[in-house]
């Protein structure tokens, strides 16, 4: 949630934000939040001087009770009653612009850095890295000014030329190897659950335990804390992280106890500090989850949601950090780092984006995807969000930090990043490594894998 303090000291900046970000009527939004201050402000300073007046009358009561002038008293008596309900009428009013003044914030997205791209959808995400690629050229990715151009592979390919691409290739896209080599059944998925709750089955279930484990170790071995939290959420949680009121119709709810299946670790990890004083010693704090992960992904169809592209139930591993202001930036290059290094190890087609205002999420003020490419498929897979969100989940949360210096208590920023979600991560493996002899295991994956192939 924006702070006033970021409104008051430059509302420009921040309806030009909002603007970047495609949110309608930024100019209108933020004026009515500074109405609604200034008529709580104003019910403020008439409750200020009404309890200043009734404290100076209930002074003079038993003054003038001492000397007698039993009316008086009673008159003053009768003004302080007055006085008391105009103060209950101001709390009201006061209660009233507040409450409604956070109701409108909660709708009002976070204000993204000055680095991230102009644009209104995917198509205008700028790749700022590319690595792991094979010798052959890159299909359709053309190099350019330290970039590299998106148009072509954003991952909106007409189905006709995806098709006829797919077929020609001789790689095979994973639904098909998972079939051959008994490791998703996707229809028992559908018997059990419905479509997007895939089987793992022998081989398929221990690539998923090998990545889970992989990934674990290898936040272990970065400074990540380990944290195992529930998967359901209450009301609270999910307002804290942003993710209601934006996302209340992606996620599942179970209604009779109002509680909400987590979409992500991130929600119930970085929840552990609300409401919550930490010292400045303590900063950063870097915790990672492994959860199963739960979206309805309303509205999903067509390619995007074949085999494992798109699923309700995913499992993913989740880096969460809580730092300071002046050390969020270099914690958001460090979690960076961290995946690049997971796709690294994984062998696998990467590139990096920055993601556009109009691209990002509600509650992120800078955000950079990793997308590995599948061979068979020829397109891009999203597989990690990497996020600095400021001060905005921070001040939803009440997550704040005394400082050493002056023992100030202030917001802290929030930070997290997919590290990494395990569908397309497998998509990719099973379609980039397949060979004449099996599927091919990573050198890294090996030893959490127990074999060097799936056969």
């Amino acid at each position: 949630m924006l702070t006033l303090k970021q409104i008051y000291d430059d509302k420009a900046r921040v309806v030009a934000g909002l603007e970047k970000k495609h949110f309608a009527g930024a100019a209108e939004a933020i004026d009515e939040v500074l109405r609604l201050d200034g008529e709580r402000k104003a019910a403020q300073q008439e409750k200020d001087a009404a309890a200043a007046e009734m404290n100076k009358i209930s002074k003079s009561i038993g003054m003038l009770m001492a000397q007698g002038k039993r009316e008086e008293a009673e008159a003053a008596k009768a003004q302080t009653g007055a006085l008391k309900a105009q103060i209950a009428e101001y709390d009201a009013k006061m209660s009233e612009a507040e409450e409604a003044q956070t109701k409108l914030l909660l709708t009002i997205p976070n204000v993204p850095y000055d680095i991230v791209p102009e644009g209104a959808s995917a198509e205008d995400n700028l790749a700022v890295t590319i690595g792991n690629w094979p010798n052959q050229p890159m299909i359709d990715a053309i190099a350019k000014d330290g970039a590299v151009a998106l148009r072509d592979w954003n991952g909106e390919v007409d189905e006709a030329i995806a098709a006829e691409r797919i077929a020609q290739s001789e790689k095979l896209p994973h639904w098909e190897l998972a079939k051959k080599y008994n490791l998703i059944d996707f229809d028992l998925g559908v018997k059990i659950s419905g479509a997007g709750f895939p089987v793992y089955i022998g081989q398929g279930a221990r690539l998923q335990r090998a990545l889970i484990n992989f990934f674990l170790a290898e936040a272990n071995k970065a400074g990540y804390t380990e944290i195992m939290p529930p998967t359901v959420v209450n009301a609270a949680s999910g307002y804290g992280t942003g993710q209601l009121p934006d996302k209340e119709g992606q996620m599942y709810h179970c209604e009779v106890d109002d509680l909400y299946l987590i979409p992500t670790a991130e929600v119930p990890v970085t929840n552990l500090y609300r409401d919550v004083i930490i010292d400045e010693a303590q900063l950063p704090i870097k915790n990672c989850a492994y959860t199963e992960c739960f979206r309805r992904e309303a509205g999903s169809y067509g390619k995007d949601v074949r085999g494992l592209n798109r699923l309700h139930e995913f499992s993913k591993i989740e880096i969460v950090r809580i730092d300071t202001p002046e050390h969020s930036d270099a914690s958001h290059k460090e979690m960076l780092a961290h995946v690049e290094g997971l796709l690294q190890k994984l062998e696998l087609p990467y590139r990096i984006l920055r993601l556009s205002g109009g691209d990002m999420s509600f509650t992120a003020a800078l955000c950079y995807d990793f997308e590995v490419y599948s061979e068979a498929q020829h397109r891009w897979l999203e597989v990690s969000s990497t996020s600095n969100f400021d001060t905005y989940q921070a001040n939803r949360l009440k997550c704040r930090y005394r400082r050493a210096e002056d023992k100030k208590v202030t917001l802290c920023h929030t930070l997290n990043g997919s590290a990494l979600a395990l569908p397309r991560i497998v998509a990719a493996l099973l379609e980039n490594n397949q060979t004449e002899e099996g599927i091919r295991i990573p050198k890294a994956l090996q030893p959490f894998f127990g074999d060097d192939m799936i056969r």
